[in-house]
């Protein structure tokens, strides 16, 4: 048996677009150590892109800001499924088409869309399936390192990740009353994600922060993978509503001698 047990447990996985999605590499990882995994995505036409990389594991379709889609798939995965062992939340957006802007320029549709989708879903999800979740389920959402970093490019989708992690707290109370269910979050610094690469200026700092790491070697989306499927399993069954830092030492490490040489003397 494996030290994860995960063998046979049913978890549910959103939010795989590519093979560079933190899902993908969580589903994957828990497909090698013998879960069933089931996958959800946000479109038929993702579904279909996906069938051949995510086969032979089921594949179910539901956008989150439909809750009709949300109910239907809550009555699917009761009838079909019977029972979920863990859930991954790893779904986020922002609008960005627009190019980056002043935070305080930010607009209400905007701004509720990326609460609606990147920590609403998380507790929307969370209620449609809590007739499902095994007594000790774990649930695991996808956050970021820090929400206290003032990252101009990255605007508003800070605050909308500081919602999600307070939602981690507060989800992990309510179900307390009823159950052993688990949340708790993966907060990784910065990756190479498809995600990422739509943020405007994104690369510039992603190579700052990898020279800021302790090892000067960014944090792979396989390591935070590792720690989601950790935190799925009952290897972890003392720890509830955290969120788990993946930085490298990034955040120790902002006056690295040779960081702060290069930006006061450059030449």
């Amino acid at each position: 048996m494996s030290f994860l047990d995960l063998e046979n447990k049913n978890i549910l996985v959103f939010g795989v677009a590519n093979k560079k999605s933190v899902a993908y590499h969580i589903g994957k990882t828990l497909e090698a150590e013998g879960a069933n995994v089931i996958y959800v995505v946000r479109s038929e036409a993702r579904k279909e892109a996906l069938s051949k990389k995510l086969s032979p594991s089921a594949i179910y379709v539901c956008d989150v800001e439909d809750q009709e889609e949300i109910d239907r798939l809550g009555k699917t995965v009761a009838d079909e499924i019977k029972v979920v062992h863990g859930m991954v939340h790893s779904i986020a957006f922002a609008n960005y088409s627009a190019g980056p802007k002043p935070f305080h320029e930010t607009s209400k549709a905007d701004f509720l869309q990326a609460i609606d989708v990147s920590c609403f879903s998380l507790i929307n999800l969370s209620n449609a399936f809590k007739q499902v979740f095994s007594p000790k389920a774990s649930v695991v959402t996808v956050s970021i390192s820090t929400t206290r970093m003032a990252a101009e490019n990255y605007g508003y989708m800070a605050p909308a990740k500081a919602a999600l992690d307070s939602a981690v707290c507060f989800l992990a109370k309510s179900f307390s009353s009823f159950s052993e269910v688990r949340f708790n979050s993966v907060n990784p610094g910065l990756l190479k994600t498809s995600a990422s690469a739509g943020i405007p200026g994104y690369l510039d700092s992603y190579l700052h922060a990898e020279n800021l790491t302790l090892r000067k070697k960014a944090v792979a989306t396989q390591e935070v993978a590792n720690t989601a499927v950790f935190l799925l399993s009952e290897r972890s069954s003392g720890i509830n509503s955290q969120g788990i830092v993946l930085d490298a030492g990034m955040s120790i490490n902002y006056f690295d001698s040779a960081i702060v040489k290069k930006a006061t003397r450059p030449d």
